[in-house]
């Protein structure tokens, strides 16, 4: 699954690539004697567009909590577990209200002997309801209230605030396809950094929008975008309307091209390629280490609580701000 999130598949796909996985362990006898299997929600929330993407495979429908304490759950089509095979997975689009309340979890939460899954839901719609907590003392909630001191089954639960990115955290400008609109790339995105305080970052950011923006003229097809992003790291987005992949690879001592993609790695800390329904997006990710006045300090990735119950275990805690999934085996 994490091999997959690196990718950046759209949920529905990525829920197809894991079924096909279980199915070939299946067939090739790679894990005879332990269970075949397993349900599981994946959710990728947009911070720009305030919409949250979801697939599920057999999985519970996540619980969304609106800033007004209303609890509602997603209407996410549930599709077969993993491991079934031969019936598509779909993604449900979703808007998600800025300071909303995103709830996964196990069924473990929900079922338990002696209670059918209609009462559970509605029990955690009354505990999640209840204003002015933390995450991690809502979690605490939940799980004390919806729990027996020795639960029968395995539980997961994560909540994670949501927050939005507003028009003073990004910038956005149509590219056109001709070598010489490289250069006035490169002055929009080096003014906007002045704006945002962050002269610090404009050579390697320069260089970086050259190198992206060269390579989208030259190889992939208009429209052609480039977009910054400013929050807490500073991210650049390439978008065209071509679907190949860039690669790097070694270039050789006579080449005169072919190591852009080698420097931009060794510029940031991350990149990577998203598929979008009209093309692709290439993005980049540099850490902005110095907090500059004036700047406004609200992250914009869910702040996470989670909880993670085991019979006759001790509850742990962890937290992953960049994609929610949930998933269990059987």
């Amino acid at each position: 699954m994490r091999t997959l999130a690196d990718v950046e598949l759209p949920p529905d796909e990525l829920l197809v690539y894991l079924d096909d996985l279980i199915l070939d362990e299946a067939r090739e006898g790679i894990d005879p004697v332990g269970e075949i299997g397993a349900t599981c929600l994946y959710a990728v929330y947009d911070p720009v567009t305030c919409h949250c993407i979801a697939a599920s495979a057999g999985h519970p429908a996540p619980a969304l909590v609106t800033p007004d304490g209303i609890v509602d759950f997603v209407d996410v089509e549930p599709g077969p577990p993993l491991g079934v095979g031969g019936v598509p997975f779909e993604a449900t689009d979703f808007p998600v209200a800025q300071g909303s309340l995103l709830v996964l979890y196990t069924d473990g939460l929900v079922e338990a002997r002696g209670r059918d899954i209609g009462t559970g839901l509605e029990a955690l719609r009354l505990a999640l309801a209840r204003p002015g907590q933390s995450l991690e003392t809502l979690c605490d909630t939940v799980i004390h209230t919806l729990l027996p001191e020795q639960p029968d089954d395995d539980v997961a639960l994560l909540i994670a605030r949501t927050h939005a990115l507003d028009a003073s955290h990004t910038a956005s400008w149509e590219v056109p396809a001709d070598p010489a609109a490289v250069a006035d790339a490169r002055r929009r995105a080096t003014a906007q950094l002045a704006r945002w305080g962050l002269r610090e970052a404009q050579p390697t950011t320069e260089l970086i929008v050259s190198e992206l923006v060269t390579n989208a003229i030259r190889h992939a097809s208009a429209p052609i975008e480039l977009r910054l992003i400013h929050n807490g790291t500073l991210i650049c987005e390439v978008s065209d309307a071509s679907s190949t992949s860039p690669h790097p690879h070694r270039a050789h001592e006579l080449d005169e091209g072919g190591r852009g993609l080698l420097l931009v790695g060794k510029l940031c800390e991350r990149w990577g390629t998203r598929h979008t329904p009209s093309g692709k997006t290439i993005w980049t990710e540099q850490p902005l280490v110095l907090r500059h006045a004036g700047r406004p300090h609200t992250d914009s990735l869910p702040h996470a609580g989670t909880r993670a119950v085991r019979p006759d275990t001790a509850v742990s805690a962890a937290t992953d701000p960049s994609a929610a999934a949930t998933a269990e085996p059987g």
